[in-house]
């Protein structure tokens, strides 16, 4: 078999070509500096990913930790039964895909070894949006938060216990959230 090292760039996105066969590898994640994302990452042919209460407490415990190692600022969140929002500002952009690999792959040894499962619990890469700190920032936040009663999941932000909305809200002892900057 050979294989022709030509590439060809379209969109920023390489294409590898192989005897007649075109494949488009995954285009590079935009990193940018003094900007907030919108994480989503969902369990792998939708699954869900928190199947008792206590595993949605052990990740909020994961990603306290990998926020503390990566120095990120935490602007919202809602862990769904199958998949997570997080709104977030990192310190450094190429600390992204070292904090997500950390905390799935950190959930993911535990989830298998509580639940005597092997394999894959996330569906492919997570994906990013990049959010600007405007309006659309307070609308995103809304839109993550509010998830669960679209769901039909609780009647109000305020009843469901896996969202930054309670926090954000009212306030907690065990702060996770940052305040956004005010500049």
């Amino acid at each position: 078999m050979k294989f022709s090292d030509e590439k060809i760039v379209l969109s920023k996105a390489p294409i590898l070509k192989r005897e007649g066969v075109i494949k488009m590898t995954r285009g590079a994640r935009i990193l940018l500096d003094n900007v907030c994302y919108h994480i989503l990452n969902r369990g792998n042919h939708k699954q869900n990913i928190f199947l008792e209460e206590s595993d949605f407490g052990k990740y909020l415990q994961l990603l306290k930790h990998y926020k503390k190692k990566y120095a990120f600022k935490l602007f919202g969140y809602c862990l769904m039964p199958n998949h997570i929002h997080l709104i977030l500002e990192p310190r450094q952009p190429d600390n992204l895909a070292k904090f997500m690999q950390g905390l799935t792959q950190a959930y993911t040894a535990w989830f298998n070894k509580k639940y005597r499962k092997a394999g894959r619990l996330w569906q492919g890469r997570f994906k990013s949006m990049v959010v600007g700190k405007d309006d659309y920032f307070i609308e995103c936040i809304y839109y993550i938060e509010t998830n669960p009663v679209r769901a039909a999941l609780a009647l109000s932000p305020a009843d469901y216990h896996w969202s930054s909305y309670r926090e954000r809200t009212f306030g907690s002892e065990n702060r996770l959230l940052d305040l956004p900057d005010s500049t």
